[in-house]
């Protein structure tokens, strides 16, 4: 009896997650390049998530083709995952309106308001990310549907404010958006923390990485269950004349590499042998192609391990139904006023 009550408790805390999202249970899967495809999405939004495509640097064609694929292994809602930058934007918002997509997550930067519209012409709910309070308040102001909250303890791309922080500074502010909290969160109770709070639901990245229906290579699976939180650490930036947007990755060959790397592209550029523009590329350049390296080839010394601090709960390798079934007892757990 008791269960049930906390698990009604659930239900009413993150029910208007689960009522943007059109799923049971308001868990995002993050869009991770490479391993954000059809089969996690599918599996993540089959055990009741929200499973989200990582389009990247994909063409139309190819994204279309991969959103027909995932819609052949589920009925369940998934969305799409879009980077503002994308110079084929507004081409990739009308193959997701083709394949009757009604979720689209936009990252990269404050969307552009024509393409906000373009994606609300279609009929679909919009979700973009944010780093910051100020920018969550134009988000809300711009007429998104729903707003991530994403702390610099994620995987890949950070930002420079903790996930506890922004969501106490958010979450308050912006009571009538629903907020997604995001970032090292690995567990069920963090899950019920963020929902008290007030958020309407979770993202999780790193936690879905080593489920049985991810195709990441073997290898970048291994190094996520050996990992520990601290193995997990953002890129360095040796210069502020040349910026570097952080990276969380575990730490590997590549990751001491990419230092060195740098240092040597700043002394020619001091010494005058590249210009600043020049120097810039070639410390943009060094990644090229890398986290494709570890997650498909399986090169994890040579490759970008991208991962979030949560990479130390991930312990073994198990289904998503598993993953998800854990995350939401858990919660339900921590809701217990025995508890």
């Amino acid at each position: 009896m008791a269960q049930e009550v906390e698990r009604a408790r659930l239900k009413s805390l993150w029910s208007r997650g689960c009522s943007l999202l059109g799923v049971e249970h308001a868990i995002l899967g993050g869009a991770m390049t490479w391993v954000s495809e059809r089969n996690l999405v599918a599996a993540i939004s089959n055990a009741g998530g929200f499973g989200v495509l990582a389009c990247g640097a994909m063409t139309p064609e190819l994204l279309s083709a991969e959103i027909a694929a995932t819609r052949s292994r589920t009925s369940m809602p998934f969305g799409v995952n879009l980077i503002t930058m994308h110079p084929d934007l507004d081409c990739l918002i009308d193959i997701c309106a083709d394949h009757g997509v009604g979720h689209v997550v936009l990252a990269g930067g404050l969307p552009p308001s024509a393409s906000l519209r373009r994606i609300k012409d279609h009929g679909a709910k919009v979700l973009a990310f944010s780093p910051a309070l100020a920018f969550a308040k134009r988000l809300a102001r711009s007429g998104v549907d729903g707003i991530i909250v994403e702390g610099m303890e994620a995987g890949g791309h950070i930002g420079p404010v903790s996930t506890s922080i922004l969501a106490q500074e958010i979450l308050p502010e912006l009571a009538e958006t629903p907020i997604f909290v995001a970032g090292g969160i690995g567990r069920g109770e963090a899950i019920a923390a963020y929902l008290r709070m007030g958020a309407a639901g979770v993202q999780l990245g790193t936690r879905f990485v080593c489920a049985e229906e991810s195709i990441a290579h073997p290898n970048f699976k291994r190094a996520f269950i050996k990992a520990s939180a601290r193995d997990a650490q953002p890129s360095v930036q040796l210069d502020p004349r040349f910026p570097v947007i952080p990276v969380r990755a575990i730490r590997n060959a590549a990751t001491r590499e990419f230092a060195e790397s740098q240092r040597e592209v700043i002394v020619r550029f001091y010494s005058g042998e590249l210009d600043q523009k020049a120097a810039q590329l070639e410390i943009e350049r060094y990644w090229a192609g890398a986290l494709r390296r570890a997650v498909i080839e399986g090169d994890v010394e040579r490759g970008s391990v991208m991962a979030g601090q949560s990479v130390g709960m991930v312990t073994c390798e198990q289904p998503t139904a598993e993953i998800i079934g854990s995350l939401v007892d858990q919660a339900i757990t921590a809701l217990s006023d025995r508890v």
